[in-house]
């Protein structure tokens, strides 16, 4: 044991969802020796629920007389004072009982060491790391398994024993550094894969260890990001962390790219912790009336009641955005395309372009005609959009194709190929399936990007 090192051995039992603690159990050890202890079951003041009760045999008769978590906040501070706080699989352990003190004003901070990661890292090769098969593995005997004092006293067991491995030293001094990420990376995700995450866009899977997919993200920076979630307290969290085993990703080179990527990962897989939307979201259309004047308008409604929309948006704001685009580009009447309402002529603080319409001193026939070249312009470049974006690396572009209103994928271009026309893309093309969560990504897009129905590339 590192000299001068005092660590607190801990594991708490919990009401489960909610996270709630219904017995705590602490072992001092100063230079490899137990010197002081504190057990003591816990009121939560939360009904224990009964599959909780069946696992650990703790029910709400056993803690109704127990101290509430403010009364033992005490001697759980000064057990723990100046000590590394360590478990098998700290951060879950750790972020509740943080999490309690945080309920009482308290700032509870601690170094932490998890014994899962230091086992995986001092006795490699093992089939499972959870705390029952690697005691039997070892042939360290557990009393009261899923009790607190129970599974930490095997605890203690194990780090004395992980203390008289051959690398032991030099471990526990690189996992105690300030900079050392393994007390915060989960416990059976070994630090290789989450170091060779590149801090590139792309898209990043979660998987278990089965192998299985549980969570995709997407992301700017994939390393950063991965990081994020790894900080992150909250209870789905903690959930997803303690279940990850593997990470892996693909490159997209851009951010729009990688959201295209993560929607159809997350429908391919439907991984557990993505929370998909329940209902459609409401859709925004854009379309055209003429009034008794004959003058066409330009309006925005709840597409659900609208026959034939000119667009649709999945937000109000990004729909509004898009009519007053058209109608500076235009010279459209701000009264007309209703961006003002019950005004006798526009006044608009941002659009002045009109030429007149409201005030009768333009012809309908006129200011039709440029509704119309608005109409066309937009039906045009929401039916074939070429959207170029940066590659993966410097060699390439990429780019997403949409042909007649449907989207049929991404693709990536060597930057010495010359395309002159967008059925040469075909080629290039990684088709994909187009839906509603793809169309409101891409009508996004319609606001930031100036699309053309062919691009040349190169």
């Amino acid at each position: 044991m590192p000299e001068n090192q005092v660590y607190t051995i801990i594991d708490v039992e919990t009401t489960g969802r909610t996270n709630k603690i219904t017995e705590i159990s602490i072992f001092r050890l100063d230079r490899n020796t137990i010197v002081d202890e504190f057990t003591s079951l816990v009121n939560p003041n939360a009904l224990i629920p009964t599959h909780i009760t069946a696992l650990t045999g703790i029910d709400n008769a056993m803690v109704a007389n127990a101290p509430t978590f403010a009364e033992i906040a005490e001697e759980i501070l000064s057990i723990t004072k100046d000590s590394t706080f360590v478990a098998h699989n700290v951060n879950f352990d750790y972020n509740v009982i943080r999490n309690e003190f945080k309920e009482l004003a308290v700032d509870f901070r601690r170094k932490k060491l998890c014994t899962v990661r230091l086992s995986r890292a001092l006795i490699p090769g093992l089939r499972s790391y959870s705390l029952g098969k690697l005691c039997k593995s070892l042939n360290i005997h557990i009393s009261d398994r899923h009790r607190a004092r129970g599974d930490a006293a095997a605890t203690v067991v194990l780090f004395q024993l992980l203390f008289t491995k051959e690398a032991a030293k030099e471990t526990f001094k690189q996992f105690l550094k300030k900079e050392s990420k393994e007390a915060t990376l989960p416990p059976h995700l070994p630090s290789k894969i989450f170091d060779e995450l590149p801090n590139k866009p792309g898209i990043y899977y979660f998987k278990n260890k089965r192998g299985k997919v549980i969570y995709v993200g997407k992301a700017k920076n994939i390393q950063k990001r991965v990081l994020g979630h790894f900080y992150n307290k909250s209870k789905k969290e903690l959930d997803l962390c303690r279940e990850t085993a593997d990470i892996d990703h693909e490159l997209s080179g851009s951010e729009l790219i990688a959201l295209l990527m993560e929607d159809a990962a997350i429908k391919h897989y439907y991984p557990r912790y993505n929370v998909a939307s329940k209902r459609m979201p409401k859709r925004f259309a854009i379309f055209e009336y003429a009034d008794r004047r004959g003058v066409c308008h330009l309006a925005i409604n709840d597409a659900k009641i609208i026959q034939n929309p000119l667009i649709i948006f999945y937000n109000i704001r990004d729909c509004r955005t898009y009519l007053e685009r058209l109608c500076m580009q235009f010279e459209l009447c701000p009264k007309y395309c209703h961006l003002q309402e019950n005004v006798s002529e526009c006044s608009h603080f941002m659009i002045q372009s009109c030429q007149g319409i409201c005030k009768s001193e333009e012809a309908v026939e006129s200011y039709n005609e440029r509704v119309q070249q608005a109409i066309d312009h937009s039906r045009e470049s929401s039916q074939n959009l070429v959207i170029k974006q940066t590659g993966r690396n410097v060699d390439e572009e990429a780019f997403v194709l949409v042909k007649n209103g449907l989207y049929l994928g991404y693709g990536f271009v060597d930057h010495d190929l010359q395309i002159s026309h967008t059925d040469e893309l075909e080629n290039h093309l990684i088709k994909q399936k187009d839906n509603v969560d793809v169309q409101r990504i891409l009508r996004k897009v319609l606001l930031d990007v100036n699309v053309r129905s062919s691009l040349v590339f190169g």
